[in-house]
């Protein structure tokens, strides 16, 4: 596994990122990953002592930070966080909405407030953020959004189809920005990785149904050769590659998707 702090190509010297849902799992790898390659970067979530540990990992990497909480189903804790992260670091930049949940359970039953806590978090906090974050970023006339959305956004997986139809709504959602604000400085891309090592992922594996074949996964994620011990991707990768996208080499790059599943959509 690489580092997930190695340095790429891209240079995010002078820029500031948010990344909401920035200090456990894929959020946290993106957080510093940012930070690598030059960006001051806020990194986000509803727990105090994850902050409080990405916020020193950011420093580690003499980049600034700061400490502060939010809750994407909280639209006054968003804008307390643009608030305050303007009055420390004097912009935002660039903006990453990374936070989610995902529930398993057969389709047929599952609970309508289940379906609905799952939308108001993957979808409709995402919205709240690009509304929050977007309009400042239109006010400066520069502003990158990079929404995370799921291999599951086209590709079916069993018994999450909450899940699939919040990323779904993420992807539309995605190109609407970018078609209506583009001309105004801002660009929004969606990310889609497929299962990459997170604590998330793994739990999410734990629980598939006895009868599920994660080596038919393996097979058919070109990637990984067959292999069911190797099944998971490095979200370094998925790091690297929002750097890019964020950066003035990702200049021409909006509204659309970029994967990265070790070829499993293929």
């Amino acid at each position: 596994m690489r580092n997930e702090m190695t340095p790429s190509l891209a240079n995010l010297s002078g820029r500031t990122a948010v990344v909401i849902g920035g200090t456990s799992g894929i959020g946290r790898v993106l957080a510093l990953g940012l930070a690598a390659v030059g960006a001051d970067v806020v990194a986000s979530s509803r727990r105090v002592e994850q902050v409080e540990a990405t916020a020193r990992e950011i420093e580690s990497l003499s980049r600034q930070t700061l400490r502060a909480t939010c809750d994407v189903c909280d639209r006054a804790s968003l804008e307390i966080l643009l608030a305050k992260t303007i009055e420390n670091l004097g912009k935002v930049d660039i903006l990453v909405n990374c936070a989610g949940k995902i529930e398993r359970a057969p389709t047929i039953d599952f609970p309508e407030e289940s379906w609905r806590d799952i939308l108001e978090i993957n979808l409709t906090g995402t919205l709240r953020g690009c509304q929050i974050f977007g309009r400042h970023m239109l006010e400066r006339g520069y502003g990158r959004i990079i929404n995370l959305a799921s291999l599951n956004t086209f590709v079916s997986l069993t018994q999450v189809a909450a899940y699939a139809a919040s990323k779904g709504g993420v992807l539309s959602l995605t190109h609407s920005l970018a078609l209506e604000y583009s001309k105004q400085g801002l660009r929004a891309v969606n990310i889609q990785p497929g299962g990459v090592a997170t604590a998330l992922a793994l739990s999410t594996l734990d629980k598939m149904p006895a009868d599920y074949d994660l080596g038919l996964w393996a097979k058919q994620t070109p990637l990984l050769h067959g292999k069911v011990d190797d099944i998971l991707g490095d979200p370094s990768s998925v790091a690297a590659v929002i750097a890019m996208v964020a950066s003035e080499d990702g200049a021409f790059i909006t509204g659309t998707e970029i994967r990265i599943d070790g070829g499993a959509h293929a």
